[in-house]
């Protein structure tokens, strides 16, 4: 499942493009074919949820846990069908280096309405129907709620009209005839996002690479899950949240990381024989070949906090049925080919559910040089076979970033010893890609930033930091300097191609 093999990390939205932000078009075919030419077989990215600006653009905090994100569909392959003129496309005005999501979103958010009008136009045929009814259990009511989001902006859905927060069906028939066009709209434009990834998928299976998706483990309360699954969060009787997700103090933040997702009620969940989770499941793995269990502790037993506390530090532990979920999802997929973030603090039965399983877990490379080395999880002598490693995950900093600005004095030395001489910053990380690629762990991973030895200024997250992420993007000089033979040449050294 899981055959050894080298990557790269580069979400989508961090390709370079005409647009602002990254996208489904000319670029990431591009990429595929950059990946294939250095011998690379993995092409890591990050959920494709869409995203909202109340969460900063934070993929981890999509609208839908099904639907994708519109930012992503490419005006060009639209102009290419004949829904749009070459000539409304705008020129590049928009920053290249990133992504200025309220400009971006008023520029793509004009030419989707253009590209669904001249759908419409043109009579939806069997292809998009084929694609309604298969997307049934989620699309209306992520069109609904994206359409009643847009009439009440900033106002959580529990403050909407009360018989539409309780999904009267009266109501929400009306609100169907009214706004007709509009939720076709939300929906074709889903359909232009199943097509394009169909595309590169198909591009990237051309080119032997495999995709390498990211579950968030947890969804917004301002979501169209929530919205529509009320009973299977733990919310009081207004539909506020009595309890939050997030993590304790860790070697992240000293105040824990209080995300406020409201956390499932796993009674009611398991009363459904985990349908929702099932068919989330089933979502992921159409669309990608492997699957980033974003905080997998947490499907073991997750960490609790009142909906009232200022931080996560005071918080709980919480069981859940996590045999009973894993036994359920095993009667429904033939394999399971996920890879579980167990980054942090991880216990026992976390290792037990992950061994049970096979499910590899992960190990960053720039964490291997403190603490104790007979017992550091990510220290180079200590990595197993069976887990992906990094150089540094989307929540780090650069290894150059890290390098010059974060690595104590001990943690430098002990780079040096490991790799047998001074650091050079300039080569350092070529130094920590070849330490990953030589590794006995199955998959190596490498951000695009590292392949570029980019600094602090290309971090793309800083747990715990609300402002200021999600921003950085390639520009086109830099997707031109990625290394190739290089790079070639190190996986075929270590058996990765």
């Amino acid at each position: 499942m899981f055959p050894r093999a080298s990557g790269v990390l580069l979400p989508i939205p961090c390709l370079p493009s005409l647009f602002g932000i990254g996208d489904l078009g000319p670029y990431s075919y591009r990429f595929a074919d950059y990946l294939h030419s250095a011998g690379q077989r993995v092409w890591q990215i990050l959920p494709l949820n869409p995203t909202t600006p109340i969460y900063q653009h934070s993929p981890y905090h999509g609208a839908s846990t099904f639907a994708c994100n519109p930012l992503l569909v490419s005006p060009e392959h639209l102009a290419a069908e004949g829904l749009l003129d070459r000539d409304e496309l705008p020129p590049p005005i928009l920053p290249e280096d990133r992504i200025d999501y309220a400009a971006v979103a008023r520029v793509k958010q004009q030419l989707l309405d253009k590209a669904c009008a001249r759908f419409r136009q043109r009579l939806p045929g069997e292809d998009y129907a084929r694609f309604c009814a298969e997307n049934d259990a989620w699309l209306d009511d992520y069109a609904l709620f994206a359409a009643l989001s847009a009439r009440y902006p900033g106002t959580a859905w529990n403050r909407w009209p009360s018989e539409l927060q309780q999904r009267q069906p009266e109501a929400l028939a009306r609100l169907q005839a009214e706004l007709r066009d509009s939720l076709e709209d939300l929906k074709i434009v889903q359909y232009f996002f199943c097509r394009q990834w169909i595309g590169l998928r198909t591009r990237c299976q051309e080119n032997g690479i495999r995709i390498f998706g990211d579950l968030p483990i947890y969804v917004p309360f301002h979501s169209a899950d929530v919205w529509a699954h009320p009973r299977l969060f733990m919310l009081d009787e207004t539909g506020s949240p009595l309890a939050v997700s997030g993590v304790p103090p860790d070697y992240f933040s000293t105040d824990g990381q209080l995300w406020g997702h409201p956390v499932y009620r796993w009674d009611a969940h398991r009363e459904t024989r985990y349908e929702w989770w099932i068919r989330r499941f089933a979502r992921n793995l159409a669309l990608f070949d492997y699957v980033r269990i974003d905080h997998f502790r947490g499907l073991v037993a997750y960490w609790e906090v009142s909906a009232n506390e200022p931080t996560a530090v005071n918080g709980r532990w919480v069981q859940t049925p996590v045999e009973d979920f894993f036994t359920e999802l095993q009667h429904h997929f033939v394999c399971l080919p996920v890879i579980a973030e167990d980054l942090g603090i991880i216990t026992a039965d976390v290792r037990e559910t992950m061994q049970r399983s096979g499910f590899p877990g992960m190990r960053v490379m720039m964490f291997g040089f403190t603490g104790e080395p007979a017992t550091n999880d990510n220290a180079t002598h200590r990595i197993p076979e069976n887990c992906v490693v990094f150089t540094g995950t989307h929540d780090n900093n650069t290894v150059k970033g890290w390098f010059e600005t974060e690595a104590s004095a001990l943690e430098k030395r002990r780079l040096e010893l490991t790799i047998g001489r001074k650091p050079a910053v300039d080569d350092l990380h070529w130094d920590m890609i070849r330490l990953a690629m030589m590794s006995p762990a199955r998959i190596c991973i490498t951000p695009a930033q590292d392949l570029l030895g980019l600094g602090a200024e290309a971090r793309i997250n800083t747990p715990g930091r609300w402002e200021g992420n999600w921003l950085w993007r390639m520009s086109q000089v830099q997707f031109a300097a990625l290394p190739q033979q290089q790079l070639l040449e190190l996986t075929e050294a270590f058996g990765r191609r």
